[in-house]
């Protein structure tokens, strides 16, 4: 659910912050005001395309934060885990444009992409609008509140992973039925590179041991000359060494530190410290003694590596994965090896697979035939209430051309639709101007708000060419899907308007020849002079203000 937007800079909104409740949220203001800039902004949050004409005149540069309770959406919850950007059940969006045409967004404060914003928006908002971007036109969109109604989301689930199942299956298959030219030469081919790699013989951990052992051995000199150097500075005592100095120090402080108790810790502390050099001289001569420099070794070293790098640079891959490499080729070998077996045994297996698939599917078909028919009857009756009495809705469901598994079932799903009678249904694109558009999502949001997953429906002015009776019958399905989900609406009618649970009022300012849009959420107080302003013309009557309070306690 969005919790909070905050805008600033965009178009000529210099500082917007607005907070949402659940339940419908009406969003009014005089024509020209500026109600669509919020939604417009929220669609950036959302991984829309930014464009630096929206920036405030004198501003570098605009910025939209969108906050969202993702308490009771698990789907998100789940996608931001798998994206390492969890944060507790809160969730940011935050789009900035910059007055150089640049635009970076962030989840929970962390970089992302736009398809990754894309991706999770669709999870938390549906927005319909009249522009052709809606989801309502996508083919996709379409099955989902299909088989969202049908209650068949499960099943559709099991069809996508059995047709997942049976294309992986089918593209083995296809690798090991290659033409013998092709298999033999790939069948030469990984028989030398095992070969190669196996005359390697390659022991595990043995590169970190060379490379360390190599890094030892060509720093031998240097090691000796300086490990004889600080022994020098330890022990010799020509050079007035560090325990000679310690040793005369302690005692010289021994004679003293008997009459005072600060001289005898000292003291301690010099013991302690000629005891520990000691031990790390008698180390180092030990080190000295026992190292050797040794070029034959080195060599022998240097070629072993030179024969690991060498390989790993002809197959194109870092020395370290070549264990694996090695590996994936005997794999390979083997399967190869083997191809008659196994091409039987896949063979069996994409049969059974494809059984598998087509009894998902003819189910998920049945239930999509027998919701189908019961979800146009009751979109066509919503439609009539919104003032579409001559429009029928359709719902076709075309086979697909080919018999292979499709991961979306056995069948394509369209909306399609006739605004007049005796006219054909055609898609929802060629046929239905923007304010139906607009009514058709809601009569199809209403129908299947019980089962829709996304938590806030946006309707940007779903009343326009409407008024009078359709105009409440409108804000009454508002209100009604509302009870379910979080609704945000733009509108012009004060019907509509009166049916808000919540209400935000835009309006223009200006200050000192600057025009600046400011919006507000409403007191119960001030929804009725609102209300009343909707209502009413150039004046606002007492009559008028009965009315819209009379409105407003009808919908209470």
């Amino acid at each position: 659910m969005l919790t909070h937007l905050s805008i600033r800079h965009f178009t000529i909104a210099d500082h917007i912050e607005l907070e949402f409740q659940p339940g419908m949220t009406v969003i009014t203001g005089e024509t020209g005001a500026g109600k669509s800039i919020s939604l417009d902004a929220l669609a950036l949050t959302l991984g829309d395309r930014a464009d630096s004409r929206t920036i405030s005149h004198g501003a570098q540069r605009a910025e939209i934060v969108a906050t969202f309770d993702l308490t009771q959406l698990p789907d998100a919850q789940e996608w931001l885990i798998d994206h390492d950007m969890e944060q507790d059940n809160d969730c940011l969006l935050r789009r900035i444009i910059t007055r150089e045409g640049r635009s970076r967004a962030y989840i929970n404060g962390q970089p992302c992409t736009l398809q990754e914003l894309k991706a999770l928006g669709e999870m938390l908002i549906d927005i319909h609008s009249q522009h052709e971007h809606q989801s309502l036109l996508q083919r996709d969109c379409q099955r989902r509140y299909l088989d969202a109604y049908c209650n068949a989301n499960d099943l559709a689930l099991e069809v996508k992973k059995a047709c997942t199942q049976w294309q992986n299956c089918t593209n083995r298959l296809r690798s090991l039925q290659a033409n013998d030219e092709e298999k033999n030469a790939r069948l030469q081919l990984l028989s030398y590179q095992a070969q190669e790699l196996d005359s390697l013989a390659l022991a595990e951990n043995e590169l970190a041991k060379l490379e360390e052992e190599h890094k030892i051995l060509s720093h031998a000199e240097q090691t000796i000359q300086d490990s004889q150097l600080a022994m020098n500075f330890l022990s010799n005592a020509d050079s007035g060494s560090a325990i000679e100095n310690l040793n005369q120090a302690s005692r010289l402080l021994s004679n003293i530190a008997q009459q005072n108790d600060r001289l005898s810790e000292i003291s301690q502390l010099i013991i302690s410290a000629q005891i520990q050099t000691e031990e790390a001289s008698r180390e180092l001569q030990y080190h000295i003694d026992n190292f050797e420099a040794d070029p034959q070794r080195l060599t022998e070293v240097e070629t072993r590596l030179n024969a690991i790098y060498q390989i790993a640079r002809k197959h194109r891959i870092k020395a370290e994965e070549l264990p694996g490499f090695y590996q994936q080729l005997k794999e390979e070998l083997s399967e190869l090896q083997s191809g008659d077996e196994q091409i039987e045994i896949l063979q069996q297996q994409q049969e059974e697979l494809a059984k598998q698939y087509d009894l998902l599917a003819k189910r998920l078909s049945n239930k999509r035939e027998k919701g189908s028919s019961k979800l146009k009857k009751a979109v066509t009756k919503q439609l009539s209430k919104l003032g579409m009495e001559n429009c029928r809705f359709e719902i076709h469901l075309p086979q697909k051309e080919t018999a292979a598994p499709s991961l979306n079932g056995l069948e394509s799903v369209d909306f399609l639709i006739s605004t007049n009678p005796g006219q054909p249904a055609q898609a929802l694109n060629k046929i239905a101007s923007g304010g139906e558009l607009s009514r058709i999502s809601l009569a199809i949001q209403v129908i299947t708000a019980q089962t829709s997953s996304t938590p806030t429906l946006i309707f940007d002015e779903v009343d326009v060419g409407i008024g009078g009776g359709t105009a409440e019958v409108v804000g009454n399905l508002l209100r009604l899907l509302g009870n379910k989900n979080q609704v945000i609406c733009v509108t012009h009618q004060a019907q509509v308007a009166a049916k808000g649970h919540h209400h935000v009022r835009v309006s223009k300012q200006i200050d000192k020849d600057k025009t600046l849009v400011e919006a507000e959420n409403l007191l119960e107080s001030n929804k009725i002079d609102e209300i009343a302003r909707m209502l009413g013309g150039l004046e606002i009557t007492e009559r008028t203000m009965a009315h819209a309070r009379e409105m407003l306690e009808t919908t209470d």
